[in-house]
């Protein structure tokens, strides 16, 4: 009798320490990361403004399903947009052929894994580019850091 008591107190044991591992672990790592990221949905890009005061100013306010990521932490961001036009935002300047594009800290699931090779434009400090009437943007936290220790608004 014992020794089923062993065997059963083990085996509850290990499968208490497998599923430690494999489910628990990964999933606190998991929030671990995210916990500092924060999300937003919005009708408009007015909206999205009026929402939260880092959302860019140059995201023209008839700008639709808008979608928005930021850090807590600092200055990473993601955004998407639907544009009236497909031609960039006003204020919007191409980047030379072969800049330098910093990879997209946060990447949502509404955001394009290949980003960073599509950018072609600087807004602000977001690195852009448009698909069709879609806009997808970046802000890396480095440049976010420069501007912000110059002390001029981003």
């Amino acid at each position: 009798m014992k020794r089923t008591s062993l065997a059963l107190a083990l085996g509850g044991t290990l499968a208490a320490a497998v599923f430690t591992a494999t489910v628990a672990v990964p999933a606190a790592a998991d929030w671990f990361e995210k916990r500092h990221d924060e999300y937003g949905s919005y009708r408009t890009g007015a909206e999205a403004k009026k929402d939260r005061a880092s959302v860019p100013r140059w995201l023209p306010d008839d700008a639709a399903k808008v979608e928005y990521a930021m850090k807590t932490t600092g200055g990473e961001r993601a955004l998407m947009a639907t544009l009236s036009s497909p031609a960039l935002p006003a204020g919007c300047t191409p980047m030379p052929t072969g800049a330098d594009r910093p990879a997209p800290a946060l990447t949502p699931s509404w955001f394009p894994k290949d980003a960073r090779d599509k950018a072609t434009a600087r807004c602000g400090l977001y690195y852009t580019y448009v698909d069709g009437h879609t806009l997808y943007a970046w802000q890396d936290n480095d440049d976010w850091i420069k501007q912000n220790k110059s002390g001029s608004p981003h």
